[in-house]
Order: structure tokens, then sequence, then C-alpha cells
């Protein structure tokens, strides 16, 4: 577990508060709380109660807060920063951190706001009018709340800034760190429109990602697009309904694309495809030999690996703070839910039109 001990150092440096809560993304606290302490900033860790140890989602995280945000001034402070996960759902229901936010934001100083972070800034009615960002699943509150979400890696509006992801994470605190006017010909921090500079590698120096854990990411997600091109291969062979194996023969070729990029992504960071990746299309061969040959059937199959699929990458798209990483896992997300729609109407078609499900062969009754 990562410590952060309390500092009780006072100077004339820019003071900056961090919030936190409990179940926090651990990353999101991380790096731009190591970022702004690398810039000689003076980082005040600031809770809702006193005497309370705050644990990260991911459990790498294990931090005290400094002072609470009863007793915080926000005259005191140049910034403040709202880290995502499941904490800022609990800061907003905190009046006081609401207050502490809100009073910092009227007063005109910077307030950066990552993931579900904006969830404080909408409780404080701080969005009216605003341009902004967040993840994907509280877009619609940031519309609801008054503002115009963009699905950017950063957006900036007056003295607010707001970023996505993990992925976003050195985009957002190189873009905080020039607000506060930390810069200049001796520091060499990207342009934060820059898309070819290599953040990831910026954002591991602050605490996120390392370069082990972005390629093991990549060929988790080798090894489902391989297992799934097999699979579909399989799929394609035993379907005699011309549209579902046209529909196949479609999503064959998207994940075709997805593989090289994945492939290509690896040869730049100068690895190869790990065992399991190229081991993956042959356990699809495997496992699929074994299924029946009902058009309907294959429906089924494929629609539950695509399922799946969507289900890992989103948790992929969540875990690294690497931006080219987090856009490739997202893109086969957001793909593959494409696909699942299509699937599931060719599937109601065929149920309507008085085709039966095959009876599930295997699997445990569930009670309600």
């Amino acid at each position: 577990m990562t410590q952060i001990h309390q500092n009780n150092h006072h100077s004339g440096k820019k003071k900056i508060a961090i919030l936190i809560e409990q179940e926090v993304e651990d990353v999101e606290f991380t790096v731009p709380y190591n970022g702004l302490k690398q810039a000689g900033m003076e980082v005040v860790v600031i809770g809702s109660r006193m005497n309370e140890k705050y644990k990260g989602k991911r459990g790498k995280l294990s931090v005290q807060a400094e002072a609470t945000t009863a007793e915080a001034v926000a005259e005191e402070f140049a910034a403040v920063v709202i880290p995502g996960g499941m904490a800022p759902d609990k800061m907003r229901r905190n009046c006081n951190t609401v207050c502490f936010v809100r009073d910092a934001m009227n007063q005109g100083k910077l307030v950066a706001a990552i993931c579900h972070g904006s969830q404080v800034l909408i409780e404080g009615d701080l969005l009216k009018g605003k341009q902004a960002t967040g993840f994907t699943a509280i877009r619609k509150d940031i519309s609801n709340a008054g503002a115009t979400y963009l699905d950017e890696p950063l957006v900036m509006d007056g003295n607010l800034i707001t970023s996505r992801e993990p992925g976003d994470l050195a985009i957002f605190t190189t873009a905080i760190l020039n607000r506060l006017g930390y810069g200049g010909k001796d520091v060499e921090l990207p342009d934060v429109k820059d898309t070819s500079a290599e953040w990831w590698k910026l954002a591991d120096a602050w605490g996120g990602s390392t370069k082990n854990e972005i390629i093991k990411g990549l060929n988790t997600a080798l090894a489902g697009e391989r297992y799934s091109l097999e699979a579909l291969e399989n799929y394609v062979k035993k379907e005699s309904d011309q549209e579902i194996k046209a529909l196949f023969q479609e999503i064959k070729t998207n994940k075709q694309r997805h593989t090289e990029k994945l492939e290509i992504y690896l040869q730049r960071l100068h690895e190869k495809p790990s065992l399991a990746a190229n081991v993956a299309n042959q356990y699809a061969k495997v496992k699929t030999a074994l299924t029946g040959s009902d058009d309907i059937y294959q429906l089924r199959c494929a629609l539950g690996d695509i399922q799946t699929g969507i289900g890992d990458m989103s948790n992929l798209s969540a875990m690294y703070t690497d931006p080219v990483a987090t856009a490739i896992f997202k893109e086969i997300q957001n793909d593959l839910g494409k696909y699942e729609q299509r699937l599931i109407g060719l599937y109601q078609a065929r149920l309507a039109s008085g085709i039966k499900p095959p009876k599930p062969t295997t699997g445990a009754a569930v009670t309600m």
C-alpha cells in the first residue's frame, strides 16, 4: 500500500487542496498529488472526517487526511483537485465539501475534477453554462446540470478544468501545473494538445501505470480479440442463415482491425504478444468445436462472446494511465456495443418468426 505522510511544512509555496474520500480511484489521487508535489507545490489532503484513513477502490492507496472540509478555507488555496472513483458520490453527500468547492469556484480559484469528480460540481450547481467533461457514465448528469458535455481528454472553461478517466491523468495534471504557473525553459512538459507525446511515461513518473502494467492490459485485450476472431470463424462455417453469416463476417473484419492496432502499439512499446495472446485462437478453436450447429445457437454464442468482450474492455478502459491504450480499448468497447445491438436485433427477429432458442446444456436453476 502507498502511504502518504502528513506534511506540515508551511512556506511561500502555492497551496493546493486535493479532496479524498473512501473508494477513490487510486491513480486519480496519486498522479495529481505526486505531480503537484514534485513541482514544489504544497499539497494538502482534505477529507470529510478527522481520524479516518481513506483507502482507494483498488487497494493500492491508504492516506490520512490533513484537514477536513469543515475547517478548510477556500481563500487559502490556489486550486482544488477532485479525483474520481466512488469517492465523489460520497463527497457530494457532505455539505461542507460541496460548500468548500463552491466557495473556491466562486472566488475564481482553479477547480480541477476528473472522472466522477464532476458529481461534486453538479451537487454545487457549478456547471450551468460551462463546457465540461467527465466519465462517460455521468455524461447525461453533466448535461442535465446545464453544461455542454465534451468527450475530450481535457476541457478548460474559465477556472474549471475537467477530464474523463485515468488515461487522461497526465494531460489533466500537466494542465493544472500550467495554470498554476509551473513551466518555463527548464521544465519539459508536453503541450496538452500534443497527441503524439508519450503521456504514459509522465503518468508513470507520477505514480501511474507502469509499462509492464500497460503491456499486460494490451495483451489481455489482444487475447480476447484473437479468441473472438477464431470463434467467429467457426460460427461462420456452421451458420446457414445468410444475414447472420454476413454480420459475422463484418464483425470479423472489425476484429482484425482491432488486433492490428493492438499489435502495432505493442511493437511501438518494443514488446511482443504474450503466450496467452498467442494461444487464444487455439483455445477458441477447441471450445467452439464443441458447440452445436443450430443457426440461432451460433447467434447466441456470438452474442455471449461480444457481451464478455464489452465487460472486459469496460474494465480495461478505466484501468491504465496511458491515453493511447485507453483509446484503443474504448474503440473496441464502442464497436462491440454497436454489434451487440445488431445481434440482438437479429436474435429477436428470428424468435418473432417462430424459431425457438436452444435449451441451455448446462447451468443451475436460479430462484428469484
